[in-house]
């Protein structure tokens, strides 16, 4: 029985080879197979082969997989201020939210497939990036409840878990879309459709004033 072959460390040109764009190529590449078959499910070998790079780039760049799903992470984190920048009311973000499925339907989906995968926070590598982005917007529902603009029996947690849920709906229940409403569920006409009715119904329940 022959023995497995040393893990060969990227050369020095690769290393030197636009470090940047690799980055992106691999981060993009990411993006793609966790989108596709989720962290459990993905390999680095893969993410490599999509990028056209060097397997051990992904461990040079990120430290492996955990680490590039962390810097997917922060990247999402960079994405989140974009969506919702400071002075844009809650309906208009929860809009934008909703309208990822067109415009990033890819991170979307490995969002969604973080949470089917879910085993518990011990196998969960973006949990407290991720705990800490989401309680900025629960501690903004507090403050709304503070205000007397939402109901002081409402939980502003479940209402965050809730909001999160209806925006990507066009992503996790397609098939009840489709069979509801007879259109496709990631066409832009109906996700904008959809998006659109996610700020009325913000608007409804009182969360229309500026953050």
């Amino acid at each position: 029985m022959t023995s497995p072959r040393p893990r060969r460390s990227p050369s020095p040109q690769e290393r030197q080879r636009d470090p940047e764009r690799t980055r992106q190529k691999i981060l993009e590449a990411a993006a793609a197979e966790f989108a596709e078959h989720g962290f459990a499910g993905a390999r680095t070998r893969a993410i490599a082969s999509r990028a056209g790079v060097n397997q051990q780039l992904v461990s040079y760049y990120f430290g492996g997989k955990e680490g590039l799903y962390r810097a997917m992470s922060e990247q999402w984190a960079q994405r989140r201020e974009e969506l919702a920048p400071p002075g844009m009311t809650l309906p208009e973000q929860l809009r934008n939210y909703a309208m990822e499925t067109v415009r990033n339907p890819d991170s979307v989906r490995m969002f969604a497939w973080s949470g089917l995968q879910w085993s518990g926070p011990e196998d969960d590598p973006d949990r407290d990036t991720r705990t800490e982005m989401l309680g900025s917007t629960v501690t903004q529902l507090r403050a709304r409840q503070e205000a007397g603009t939402l109901p002081a029996e409402l939980d502003p947690v479940c209402l965050q878990i809730m909001l999160m849920a209806a925006c990507m709906a066009t992503t996790t229940l397609p098939h009840v879309i489709e069979g509801l409403c007879g259109a496709d569920p990631r066409s832009p006409e109906f996700v904008e459709h959809f998006a659109d009715q996610m700020a009325l119904l913000a608007r409804h329940i009182g969360l229309d004033d500026a953050t």
